[in-house]
């Protein structure tokens, strides 16, 4: 290797490097978050069993149906109420919640933040299509590459 390609790799490396330490990929910087908080937790997602994914899909779901619950008690929802006004910062905060078990499922599932990233672009995609075709019949089968 001639010593000027050399000295252009030895000093983009290390740039590059620091780049990405300071500007970390904000989706797998979530799903390493997240890993962080579960194994704090005590919930090791790594190699569950069908049994444990099984229980802990169940937990995430429940959790996340509550916090459902929570976010539409943030906006005016009974319209026979008066008294009722829309909390946006907590709205937000349980919309963050939300994203905490989401992350947390798709890892159970094995899934990582590029996984995730693929199978979104490809379910994107076919729901596109859907809108393209009016979306006037199901098809199950639209779904299976993804």
């Amino acid at each position: 290797m001639c010593g000027t390609l050399k000295f252009v790799l030895a000093s983009w490396v290390p740039w590059r490097l620091l780049w990405r330490m300071q500007n970390p990929d904000q989706l797998r910087e979530l799903f390493r978050m997240q890993k962080a908080l579960n194994e704090r937790i005590g919930v090791k997602t790594d190699g569950m069993s069908e049994e444990d994914k099984t229980k802990w899909l169940l937990n995430y779901t429940r959790a996340m149906q509550q916090e459902m619950a929570e976010l539409t008690d943030s906006v005016p929802w009974k319209w026979w109420a008066k008294y009722q006004k829309f909390d946006e910062q907590n709205a937000r905060v349980e919309v963050v919640d939300l994203f905490h078990f989401l992350i947390s499922m798709a890892q159970v599932l094995g899934m990582s933040a590029d996984d995730v990233y693929a199978a979104y672009l490809k379910k994107n995609e076919v729901n596109f299509k859907r809108q393209e075709s009016g979306y006037v019949k199901k098809d199950e089968n639209d779904s299976k590459h993804i």
